[in-house]
């Protein structure tokens, strides 16, 4: 049975982004001489991260949306938490804790500021392209300020988690080995 909505699969646009992302990273890594197996598998945990965010917040995407009666109009959702199931703010919160712990191992002076500058731009940036591609692309998703509220929370979180567990000295060093940057404290 064919799909009526005619819907772009996600594997072929996920998989190649993550690829690229991962090649992107590894080559950063090589170019600024701090390769190391650590490092790349944070690369490769940030590339799959990105493609399943990628595969999650702005797919499906359909090739030929049914026709509207009604004039478009774009699914915004401005007014916070109106109509917001405890659910899906659960599942924004826990999707985004794994950056709030990739965050500040990527960064060279990773603090409270700029793990919340990064989690925030990631969230906005996710919630801008769903609806840039709502009308040209038939996006399946609606750009929700509750989203990017629950994305951030979830991103911060992840970070409280990241710094308490740097804390502790036998997990201290463990984390060093992962850092991008020579260790540094985390505040």
């Amino acid at each position: 049975m064919s799909n009526p909505f005619d819907e772009i699969p996600v594997l072929p646009v996920a998989i190649p982004f993550g690829l690229v992302v991962f090649a992107l990273l590894l080559w950063r890594l090589t170019a600024s001489r701090r390769f190391s197996v650590a490092r790349a598998a944070v690369a490769g945990a940030v590339a799959v991260y990105a493609a399943g965010i990628l595969a999650n917040t702005v797919f499906p995407i359909y090739r030929n949306p049914p026709a509207r009666e009604e004039s478009w109009v774009p699914g915004v959702v401005l007014v916070p938490f109106a109509d917001y199931e405890i659910a899906d703010a659960l599942m924004n919160v826990l999707v985004f804790v794994p950056i709030g712990i990739l965050v500040p191992l990527l960064l060279a002076r990773p603090s409270w500021g700029r793990a919340l500058a990064a989690v925030a731009a990631t969230s906005l940036a996710i919630e801008l392209t769903q609806l840039a591609v709502q009308l040209p692309l038939g996006g399946g998703h609606i750009a929700d300020v509750s989203d990017f509220i629950c994305n951030t929370a979830g991103g911060m979180l992840g970070y409280g988690v990241f710094v308490l567990l740097a804390r502790v000295p036998v997990l201290a060093r463990l984390v060093d080995r992962f850092r991008w940057s020579e260790a540094v404290p985390t505040a």
